[in-house]
Parts: C-alpha cells; sequence; structure tokens
C-alpha cells in the first residue's frame, strides 16, 4: 500500500524542465558608427543600441567604450580612448509589456583628441575607430562598424584673412605659414568656403596650392551682387597614396568673415564708336557702332547726342541691347557728335565713350 501511494503521489506531480540560464542583456553592436575629423579632433556618431543580441529591450546599459587604433582592423577595443555614461542616453521606460510602436532611436556622440604625437609619428597612416557598447557587467557583445580616418598633422589656420569687394570679385587675402613635410606624401592647399546668409549649406570658393610665399590671395567670381556671405579658409594636408584616391584632412578655420556684396562698380566703357551718315534716295540716318562690352552683368547702353556748343542729351528711349544705334531724328546741314555708356543690371552707368562726329549734308 505504502508503494502503491507513492506511485500514486508521483503519477500526480507535474514534470520539472530543465532550467533557464538568465539573459545576458548584451546590447546589440552599433551598425551605423559614423566619423568625421577637422584639425585635430575627431567626431564620431552612432545611434545607441535599443535591442539585445536576444531580441529584447535593452532596459539597463553600462558605459560605451570609444576605441582608437592604428591596426587595419580591429579584433578587440583595447584601451578605450574614452567613454560615454550610460547616463546620458534616455531608456524606455519599465513596462510588463513591450510597446506597439519600436523604441525611439537616440543618437550618441564622442569627441576625440589626437595627440600630437600621434599624428606626428604616422603622418602616412589611417586610424581605426568603433564603439563598444557594455551591459551592466561590463561585458559587450562586440565592436561596432569600423571606420577610418587619416593620422595626418594639420596645420593652423593662416592669419589676417580678410575680405573685399571689387570690381573683379571679392578679393581674399590672408598671412600664411611657410611648413614643409619630411613624409613627401603629404603637400598642403588653402581652402576658401562661402556661405550665403540664411544658408547653411557652405560652398568651396576657391583653393590656393601652400607656396614659398606667405601671402595669399584669391578672387571669388561665383558670388551673387546685393548678396550677404560668410568667408573663411582653412589649411588641407593632402596625403598621396600608393594605390587608390587622394585622402584629405582640413585643418581649423579662421573666424568667419561677413561681406555685403554691394554693386556700386559700374561696367566698362564701351570703345570703338563710329558714326556713318546714310540717306541718298531716303530720309537722312546716322548709324552707330562700337565695341561691345563683355561684363556678364551688363544691361545695356545709353546713347548721349550735341551739336557744336549746344547741350548733351541722352536720346534713347530704353537700353540699348546691342552694340548699334540709327539716330534717324537728324537735320540735313548740321553736325552730330555721339558718344556711349553701358549700364549694368543694378543700374550702375559707366563713363562715356570717346566721341565720334558725323555730318548731314
Amino acid at each position: 500500500m505504502v508503494l502503491l501511494a507513492c506511485a500514486g503521489a508521483l503519477t500526480g506531480c507535474a514534470k520539472v524542465g530543465a532550467p533557464i540560464p538568465p539573459a545576458l542583456e548584451l546590447p546589440k553592436p552599433p551598425t551605423d558608427l559614423r566619423a568625421r575629423r577637422k584639425g585635430d579632433k575627431v567626431y564620431l556618431a552612432w545611434t545607441v543600441p535599443n535591442t539585445t543580441t536576444e531580441g529584447a529591450t535593452v532596459r539597463r546599459m553600462g558605459a560605451t567604450q570609444v576605441c582608437r587604433s592604428l591596426e587595419i582592423a580591429m579584433s578587440a577595443c583595447g584601451t578605450p580612448v574614452g567613454e560615454v555614461a550610460a547616463s546620458q542616453f534616455p531608456l524606455p521606460p519599465k513596462a510588463k509589456h513591450e510597446p506597439a510602436n519600436p523604441p525611439m532611436k537616440v543618437q550618441a556622440s564622442y569627441t576625440d583628441t589626437l595627440p600630437q604625437e600621434l599624428q606626428a609619428k604616422n603622418p602616412t597612416e589611417e586610424l581605426t575607430y568603433a564603439v563598444s557598447v557594455l551591459n551592466t557587467s561590463q561585458r559587450s557583445a562586440g565592436l561596432s562598424n569600423q571606420v577610418k580616418l587619416p593620422a595626418a598633422p594639420t596645420l593652423p589656420p593662416p592669419d589676417d584673412f580678410k575680405a573685399q569687394i571689387t570690381p573683379e570679385g571679392v578679393v581674399l587675402s590672408w598671412t600664411g605659414i611657410l611648413h614643409e613635410h619630411e613624409a613627401p606624401e603629404l603637400r598642403h592647399i588653402y581652402r576658401v568656403y562661402r556661405r550665403q546668409e540664411g544658408s547653411t549649406t557652405a560652398t568651396v570658393a576657391g583653393e590656393v596650392a601652400l607656396s614659398t610665399s606667405p601671402l595669399g590671395q584669391l578672387v571669388d567670381h561665383s558670388f551673387e551682387w546685393e548678396k550677404t556671405y560668410d568667408y573663411w579658409a582653412t589649411v588641407v594636408t593632402v596625403i598621396s597614396q600608393a594605390s587608390g584616391p587622394e585622402l584629405q584632412v582640413e585643418g581649423d578655420d579662421t573666424p568667419p568673415m561677413k561681406v555685403f556684396a554691394h554693386d556700386i562698380y559700374p561696367p566698362g566703357v564701351p570703345s570703338g564708336l563710329q558714326a556713318v551718315f546714310s540717306g541718298v534716295g531716303q530720309a537722312p540716318f546716322v548709324d552707330l557702332i562700337w565695341a561691345p562690352v563683355t561684363d556678364a552683368d551688363l544691361a545695356g547702353y545709353n546713347i548721349y547726342r550735341h551739336e557744336e556748343g549746344g547741350l548733351e542729351a541722352k536720346i534713347n528711349s530704353e537700353l540699348v541691347k546691342s552694340p548699334a544705334f540709327r539716330d534717324v531724328n537728324v537735320v540735313s546741314g548740321h553736325r552730330y557728335i555721339y558718344s556711349v555708356s553701358a549700364v549694368d543690371l543694378r543700374g550702375n552707368e559707366s563713363a562715356k565713350s570717346e566721341e565720334a562726329s558725323e555730318a548731314v549734308p
């Protein structure tokens, strides 16, 4: 009876399964690490993982290690160059059930300052960056994607950067430095940027190679009159590679120089004016021709006429668009003296051309 009771008791007991291991809670490694270098600063950014390697929502997270190496590819972080504390990342609140919508993506960033000796010793090498996200037990599921940047040293920005409006364009000038690297693979150029007021996009206004003269100059012709711009300059280190395209690293920028491109400059003065009478068998007239003015913002020409000892007057009612004009308001027995001026799109008028005269028989 005792055996039967025990057997019955065993038959009614629940079956015990295998023990479930605890969750590792390892955040997935980021896959979108980005890096940008400016001077001796490297700016890193990535998306904070919101799920673990087991597909669960990250509820607790440790620090994120920033890894830097001269190796072609990193297999482990080694000694990190910096850390980003988990307290900087907002995590989803604890809940019994996962939300219906996916968790919000959070962006993280870190700025690494490159030691001068690292740049000097490895001017033609590349740096490899990655990040490693830890859990609260200081464990990681591995490195993020890896990004590469040149380790080459950069030069400080030029001094005394100036911008001046002239009829030819915006003249940008500066006092640079004379510098040569021991590494023949490196060279330097000055790069000048322009950004229109109210815009977030910068345009390269031009580049000038570093020369044996410390004085640099560049004329920007591609701006638009009557608009306001910021200009600034930087020195670019260009690294030649045995295979592959050149690499570039920009140094720090000069303070921006604000310029209002106000056009007070008239176009060129017309030249080669000729006056020719014609009228045999028809009403008399005087034809005028001259060499065209080539200014890009030319709007047209004004025609002036006077007689000997008389007052000069403009004889066209609208700007003349081509370098030719026919004066039909002439009278026989008079000699007329002509001159021509050029006018740009903003109404700036040039000086008058040399005079040309013609008699009407």
